[in-house]
């Protein structure tokens, strides 16, 4: 059956999204906060005038204000002046925001809802990818019924010198079932959270459909020991998925290996020697796109810090930092 669908996109060139609103900044008049202006300007109105922007230390920009009902299909970004070879900058917060709700249903470190850790890595996978130079693309379903906003707060010393976004989008009817997309950031040491609380406080009908882990080894030896445990709709000590190991869940065996995938990878495994010692990085995505784990009621997931601390080959609770994001979608 054919749906009746419209396609729109929001960028700096259109920041309303709206049917020949694209391209349409003055220079001179329109222009003098853009960032690279001066390269464009003489050639007049519609030749890449308004193509970047700016953000100041500490403000928040609306990428996208739009009534619906409709769908976000794609989201691309440049978040940084230039390439990020080594360590990444997490100062930049996105939040979105469906039907008008104050408090947002998506609320996570612009980098690491991409994928990233604390250093930079290509990323390929089915819904997410991260290429150089600091390209960042995901293509997440996020339906909306009345209204979508979408904001980036700057939350770094310095300001953002050039950046810019396309987040593309379709009009068209939203099922009364259709779910909400979100996705929450978490970061601990384990030292004080062990078990590590990836998603708690979750309540009513959903679906939970992906994770990212980075960790940051405090100590020599293998950290990846723990399992992930998926508590549903009301579980109490035990929970009803128990997994067998970190990276089993990322679908790897006998430690990590640095792949990517269409529903899991390790973009991130620095240095390349398997996460053995003290400084060790590493951040791993799984997507349950085609297995999503499905609630009634409520979902708690966490996962334990476990492993051989240095030579030893007993296992103990470790002290490690953590950084997660989950993403699921839910009927409220």
């Amino acid at each position: 059956m054919y749906e009746e669908m419209k396609t729109r996109s929001v960028s700096p060139e259109n920041p309303t999204g709206e049917k020949g609103g694209g391209a349409r900044a003055v220079p001179g008049i329109d222009t003098l906060d853009v960032p690279l202006h001066e390269t464009t300007d003489h050639l007049g109105r519609g030749w890449k005038n308004r193509p970047f922007i700016s953000v100041k230390a500490g403000e928040t920009v609306e990428l996208m204000n739009v009534e619906g009902p409709g769908e976000i299909r794609h989201m691309w970004m440049l978040l940084w002046d230039q390439p990020q070879n080594d360590g990444v900058p997490r100062g930049g917060i996105l939040r979105f925001y469906w039907d008008g709700e104050g408090q947002p249903s998506i609320d996570v470190p612009a980098a690491d809802f991409f994928a990233l850790g604390e250093r930079f890595a290509e990323v390929t996978s089915a819904v997410v990818s991260v290429k150089p130079k600091n390209a960042l693309t995901c293509c997440w379903s996020m339906p909306f019924r009345r209204h979508a906003r979408v904001t980036f707060t700057n939350t770094g010393a310095e300001k953002i010198s050039v950046m810019t976004y396309q987040i593309t989008y379709v009009l068209k009817e939203i099922p009364e079932n259709a779910m909400y997309f979100h996705a929450r950031y978490h970061s601990a040491n384990t030292a004080d959270e062990n078990p590590y609380v990836m998603l708690d406080g979750v309540t009513g009908r959903g679906r939970y459909v992906g994770s990212v882990l980075s960790v940051h080894s405090l100590a020599d030896g293998w950290f990846g020991e723990g399992e992930f445990k998926f508590y549903i709709d009301g579980d109490g000590e035990f929970p009803t998925i128990c997994g067998t190991g970190v990276e089993d869940y990322f679908l790897c065996s006998y430690g990590l290996s640095r792949y990517n995938a269409p529903f899991s990878g390790v973009p991130l495994l620095w240095p390349e020697d398997g996460g053995l010692r003290s400084g060790c990085m590493a951040t791993m995505y799984r997507w349950h796109i085609t297995d999503p784990i499905c609630f009634d009621e409520s979902i708690r997931v966490t996962v334990q810090a476990l492993g051989p601390i240095g030579d030893s080959s007993v296992y103990s609770r470790r002290s490690d930092i953590f950084s997660s994001v989950a993403y699921w979608y839910q009927l409220r």
